[in-house]
């Protein structure tokens, strides 16, 4: 399994998509930084930045590279190797690659800028969301064969997550005004990932003193400790879930 990884994650570093991706988020948080007079303020744009590129080039590197590598999937596949392993390493290699980009790009600058808990917080959040949404790619190459069809599907989820959802939400809302939403509300952010990380990093910057009595409620939830480990809980899961889902049905797939 080491030696897998190791390959994916040479062969990642080098890919040029990889570099200007970390090139691309060094230089606009530095940008960022530099911009404001303020740290806090810089935090903020820099997460409107994370929680948008991040997910995207996640999700839409992964599933072309999936897709490419098929050949070599099915190689190894031919080798004395359990399935299990070949698609843990896949995965492994990209999650690590990715993330690896990701703490180059960002984690320098907030290091910099922001080396408190919330500089930490927020480079945590980014390599979660990194993690996550590579294990959504897996999982939509496993069950969409055609490529083509695959990447479409893969930038459709990105939609939904990045934008559509947010609609939902506020549909949901407008429907329901005349009832008290505030707790359900704590469910239905958990149902998307960035969503999930928004809230926690502006929870840190007691923007949620702005939201009235949701953030008050959204406070007084995900400010505590089981609130943060429910949040974690709840962001390590939308890792698990789809892995293990991809991997079930990756042993069973007929190449």
């Amino acid at each position: 399994m080491r030696k897998i990884v190791k390959y994916v994650v040479a062969d990642i570093l080098r890919n040029r998509t990889v570099l200007v991706y970390t090139v691309a988020l060094f230089a606009a948080a530095f940008t960022v930084f530099s911009l404001e007079d303020n740290n806090s303020k810089g935090v903020l744009s820099l997460l409107n930045i994370i929680l948008i590129i991040v997910p995207l080039v996640s999700i839409i590197f992964s599933a072309i590279y999936v897709y490419n590598s098929s050949e070599f999937v099915e190689l190894l596949v031919s080798q004395p190797l359990k399935r299990k392993t070949i698609w843990l390493s896949l995965f492994s290699g990209l999650a690590f690659s990715l993330t690896l980009a990701f703490f180059a790009g960002v984690g320098i600058p907030v290091l910099i800028y922001q080396p408190n808990l919330l500089g930490l917080t927020m480079m945590a959040v980014g390599s979660l969301l990194s993690i996550i949404f590579v294990a959504i790619a897996m999982l939509a190459t496993v069950i969409i064969r055609d490529k083509a069809k695959g990447i479409g599907a893969a930038i459709l989820l990105w939609l939904y997550f990045s934008l559509l959802f947010d609609g939902f939400v506020l549909f949901l809302l407008f429907q329901f005004a005349d009832y008290p939403l505030e707790k359900p509300m704590i469910a239905i952010s958990a149902m998307n990932p960035i969503d999930l990380s928004r809230i926690l990093i502006l929870l840190q910057l007691d923007v949620s003193a702005m939201m009235g009595y949701t953030g008050a409620v959204f406070k007084d939830f995900f400010g505590t400790y089981s609130g943060i480990s429910f949040s974690i809980l709840v962001l390590m899961s939308w890792v698990a879930v789809p892995v293990w889902y991809a991997t079930r049905k990756f042993n069973k797939q007929d190449l």
